[in-house]
């Protein structure tokens, strides 16, 4: 976008391609220092989608309009209305694909990550989920974040994500792993039954080994199965995974069966 002295924006293009289209938007380098910029290489605003309406405006922009925001509602708005953009200069990351929503994950798990979820200034507010305290018996532990309610039997996890109600069984080794979670606790019929059948429980099964994966919600990975990218295409698509930009996705409520090599 492109704004003027009183950061009214005045032009928004929508992922424009077009070089002299682009160099039209650059921010002039005499304003950064009234907003804040350090250093002197060239800068763009880019949209973080994030918009803030009166309600009347908002009804007369949409009425006519297609829903949406980067193509239609801002350019259409920005010619008939007031429209000022907020500088923001702290963390904010597109997670519009599966490399950079896998990325910005983990790098929560990281030691410094980029963003501080134990600032006392902004506290973060969860909703409340009335879980049981996740259990670690005897796992070991590195750069890894834990959601409540799982149970974590001596495996190993690095520069993990592991989300609510995980269970993760004995000798499994997570290494750059987004676990999603799961919905619901399994009961032990249901265990039994499925134990009966040769399916694995809810969760990552013993002596399993999984790196460079998201692993999406109420997934039944095996005892003695691996996942790894490595070896395989950066883009794939199997029945039982996905690969995309070099990390397998493992889809909602799939089952790998035991042994299973990825």
């Amino acid at each position: 976008m492109r704004i003027d002295s009183d950061r009214r924006i005045r032009d928004f293009a929508e992922k424009p391609t077009d070089p002299e289209l682009i160099a039209r938007f650059k921010l002039p380098q005499e304003w950064y220092a009234a907003l804040g910029i350090v250093g002197d290489s060239e800068l763009y605003l880019a949209s973080m989608g994030i918009y803030v309406f009166n309600r009347d405006v908002i009804q007369k922009v949409l009425a006519g309009n297609e829903p949406d925001f980067g193509r239609d509602i801002i350019p259409h708005a920005i010619k008939e209305y007031k429209v000022y953009a907020y500088i923001f200069q702290g963390y904010w990351e597109d997670i519009g694909t599966i490399k950079t929503f896998f990325e910005a994950n983990l790098d929560a798990a990281s030691e410094l990550p980029r963003f501080n979820f134990f600032d006392m200034t902004a506290p973060i507010f969860t909703r409340a989920r009335f879980l049981p305290c996740s259990k670690v018996n005897g796992a070991t532990l590195d750069h890894a974040l834990i959601s409540e309610g799982c149970i974590i039997n001596r495996a190993t996890l690095i520069h993990c994500v592991i989300g609510l109600r995980s269970i993760i069984e004995e000798g499994a080794v997570l290494r750059r792993v987004v676990l999603m979670g799961i919905d619901y606790y399994e009961t032990e019929e249901s265990k039994k039954i499925c134990e009966s059948k040769g399916i694995p429980k809810l969760g990552i099964g013993r002596n399993t080994r999984i790196e460079e994966t998201i692993i999406d919600k109420n997934v039944r990975i095996g005892d003695n199965v691996v996942i790894t990218p490595h070896g395989k295409p950066a883009n794939f698509d199997h029945e039982l995974y996905y690969i995309r930009d070099g990390i397998v996705v493992i889809p909602r409520g799939a089952t790998i069966p035991h042994g299973t090599v990825i």
